[in-house]
C-alpha cells in the first residue's frame, strides 16, 4: 500500500546513491534535504542532496559531495540555507544551499563513524549535538570551530541524538549499549538511564505535545513509549515490524500519530493511543528504509529515503482522513 490522492508518489532516483536520513526544510514548503552514501555506507563518498518538489514530481536543486558517507542531516534553526551533516570520518560539515561549493566548515572530532547530528529546535540556543560510534555525544556551536563539551557515559555506539523541542538544553541519546539516556547540557553528566530494550536502540524522538514522552525504536522489532516521570516500564509497546525499526518519528500535527521505517523495507504509521495502533503500512521501497520525516509545512506529506536509491514524498491514507 502507498500513497493516497490516487497514490501519487513523487519519486527521485539517485544512481549509486543509498539514502540515511531525509529532513524537510523548517522554512521552505517542500524542500527537502536527503543524506546518502556509496556502497551503502561500507566505503565510498557520500552525498548530500537538497531537493525541490513541483507539480511533475522532485527536482534535484543542488548536490554536495564528500569523500565519506553522510548517514544524518539537519537543518539550521535560525537560516533557511543552512545545514549540518555527519559523515563516517568522524567529521560534521556545514553547508549552504545558496553557495554552489563547499562545505563552509568541516567540525572533526569524532573519532569513529557519526551516525547522528540534530539541530536545537528551541529559540535562542543555536546548538548542534552530534553522537558517534565513539560512544560519545558532543554538542557544538556552529559559530565556534570546535565541540563546546563532550558528553560520556553510553558503553555502545551512538546512533541516535536529538534535542527537546520544550526543554532548551536538553536531548536525548539511544545506544547500541540498549539505553535510552537525557542528558542536560548545564551539567555533563547523564540525568536519566532508561534501560529501554534487550537490543541495540537505533532511534529515539520527542513527542511534540508532551514534554516528558519519547519514543525508542529497536532491533527487536519493537518500538516503545517512555514517560520520564516513570520509566520503570514503558507506557506503550508497538509491535508489527519483522526486522529492525531503523527510525521513528513523532508527527508535528498529531499528537498520539508516529511514523516507522525498518530494515523490513516498510514504513509505518501508528496512533498509540488506539486499541489497534497500527493505521498504515507502506511498502513502496526494495531495500533498507532508513530516513523518514513528517513535514511541519504540509500536515499530510511524508518523506523517506532508502537503500534502493529512491527518495520519495508521499500522502499517506491515514493521515489525509480525519484521525
Amino acid at each position: 500500500m502507498s500513497g493516497a490522492r490516487g497514490g501519487a508518489v513523487r519519486t527521485l532516483r539517485v544512481p549509486g546513491r543509498h539514502g540515511y536520513a531525509a529532513e524537510f526544510s523548517p522554512y521552505l514548503p517542500g524542500r527537502l534535504a536527503c543524506a546518502a552514501a556509496q556502497h551503502y555506507g561500507i566505503a565510498g563518498c557520500g552525498t548530500l542532496l537538497i531537493l525541490d518538489q513541483n507539480e511533475s514530481g522532485l527536482r534535484l536543486f543542488r548536490s554536495f559531495d564528500w569523500n565519506d558517507g553522510l548517514f544524518d542531516v539537519t537543518w539550521s534553526e535560525n537560516n533557511e540555507h543552512v545545514l549540518v551533516t555527519c559523515s563516517g570520518d568522524g567529521s560534521l560539515q556545514l553547508w549552504d544551499t545558496a553557495k554552489a561549493a563547499g562545505p563552509l566548515q568541516v567540525y572533526k572530532e569524532h573519532t569513529q563513524e557519526v551516525y547522528s547530528v540534530d539541530w536545537s529546535q528551541t529559540r535562542g540556543e543555536q546548538l548542534v549535538v552530534s553522537g558517534s560510534w565513539d560512544q560519545t555525544v558532543k554538542l557544538w556551536d556552529p559559530t565556534v570551530g570546535r565541540s563546546l563539551c563532550t558528553f560520556r557515559g553510553h558503553e555502545g555506539v551512538i546512533y541516535s541524538t536529538i534535542w527537546s523541542p520544550h526543554i532548551p538544553g536538553c536531548f536525548a541519546s539511544a545506544s547500541g549499549d540498549q539505553t535510552l539516556r537525557i542528558w542536560d547540557v548545564k551539567s555533563t553528566g547523564v540525568r536519566i538511564v532508561v534501560p529501554a530494550h534487550q537490543a541495540e536502540i537505533l532511534s529515539c524522538d520527542w513527542c511534540k505535545y508532551n514534554e516528558n514522552l519519547l519514543v525508542t525504536g529497536a532491533v527487536d522489532c519493537s518500538l516503545r513509549g517512555w514517560d520520564l516521570r516513570n520509566v520503570r516500564q514503558p507506557v506503550f509497546e508497538l509491535l508489527g515490524h519483522t526486522y529492525a525499526v531503523r527510525r521513528v518519528k513523532f508527527s508535528p500535527s498529531h499528537a498520539s500519530v508516529l511514523a516507522t521505517c525498518s530494515y523490513d523495507f516498510t514504513v509505518r504509521f501508528w496512533n498509540f493511543s488506539k486499541p489497534d495502533p497500527l493505521l498504515e503500512t507502506v511498502e513502496h521501497h526494495t531495500e533498507f528504509t532508513c530516513g523518514l520525516d513528517l513535514s511541519l509545512q504540509s500536515p499530510t506529506q511524508v518523506a523517506d529515503c532508502a537503500w534502493d536509491e529512491t527518495i520519495k514524498i508521499y500522502d499517506p491514507v491515514c493521515l489525509t482522513m480525519p484521525a
